[in-house]
C-alpha cells in the first residue's frame, strides 16, 4: 500500500463552516500522548455541528445552539483546539473546533482506525472484542486516545502544547479523499437528525465506521422544515 502524504493542520483551514470542513478530516491522523503513551488513529467518520449564528440556518442538534455556556465554551474559541465533552455522564467525546473566534463550531470524531499504539488503546478499551471496535463510536474513540473531560477540554491540536499530562496533534491528508459518503447524523433527536442536516461524513465500506441509528423522533420527522449531540 502506498504511503499517504500527511501534513499538520493549520488554523486558517479550520476557520470555515464545520459542514464544509468536516469531509476534509476523513483520513486525517490524530496522535495523542497521554501519561507517556502514544496512540494514533485514522479518522473514518465525522459529524459537523454549528453554533447559534453560524451558517445560514440554526442547527438544532448542536450543544451551542442556544449560545455560549460553561459547557460549550471551547466551541466558541480558537479553531484547532479540541472540545472534549462528557456524554451520558461517562463517555468523553472529542471534537475539532472550527470557525473564527466567537462563532461556535465543532466536528465530532465519530470513529477511527487505531494505526499506532494498539497496546495502549486496548488497555483503555478492554471491552473491545476486535481491533476494529477500539475506536468505533465517539465514546470509544475518546477512551482509546486517552482524552478525558474536563482535563483535556481545550487542548490544542495545532501546536501540540501539553495540557494535564497530554498532548494532541492533528495531521490532514495532503490530498483529500475523492469519494466519501454523507447522510444524517447519528442519534440526534428531531429534525437535527434527519436528511435536512446531512452532516455526517464517512469512508464508505470502512469496517471501523459506526452503525447508524435514528435519534428520538428523527425517523418520524424525516427531513421536515426546520434536537441533541448527547
Amino acid at each position: 500500500m502506498a504511503e499517504i502524504a500527511l501534513r499538520p493542520v493549520t488554523r486558517d483551514e479550520l476557520r470555515g463552516l464545520p459542514a464544509d470542513i468536516a469531509p476534509r478530516l476523513l483520513g486525517a491522523h490524530l496522535t495523542t500522548v497521554v501519561d507517556g503513551e502514544s496512540v494514533t488513529v485514522r479518522l473514518t467518520e465525522v459529524e459537523a455541528y454549528h453554533g447559534r449564528g453560524t451558517g445560514d440556518r440554526p442547527d438544532p442538534g448542536s450543544h451551542a445552539r442556544m449560545g455560549p455556556t460553561p459547557r460549550n465554551a471551547t466551541m466558541w474559541g480558537e479553531p484547532g483546539h479540541l472540545y472534549v465533552y462528557l456524554s451520558h455522564g461517562i463517555h468523553s467525546c472529542v471534537n475539532v473546533v472550527c470557525g473564527p473566534v466567537g462563532e461556535a463550531g465543532g466536528i465530532l470524531m465519530r470513529a477511527a482506525e487505531v494505526i499506532e499504539g494498539e497496546d495502549a488503546a486496548t488497555r483503555r478499551r478492554p471491552a473491545a472484542r476486535t481491533l476494529r471496535d477500539l475506536a468505533r463510536g465517539p465514546g470509544r474513540l475518546g477512551r482509546a486516545v486517552g482524552l478525558r473531560h474536563p482535563d483535556h477540554d481545550g487542548i490544542d491540536a495545532v501546536t501540540g502544547e501539553p495540557r494535564a499530562g497530554a498532548s494532541a496533534r492533528l495531521l490532514v491528508r495532503a490530498a483529500p479523499l475523492a469519494e466519501i459518503a454523507a447522510g444524517p447524523r447519528v442519534g440526534v433527536a428531531g429534525v437535527g437528525g434527519t436528511e435536512a442536516f446531512p452532516w455526517r461524513f464517512w469512508i464508505a465500506g470502512d469496517p471501523t465506521v459506526s452503525a447508524f441509528r435514528w435519534g428520538r423522533g428523527a425517523a418520524a420527522v424525516k427531513g421536515d422544515a426546520p434536537s441533541v449531540l448527547d
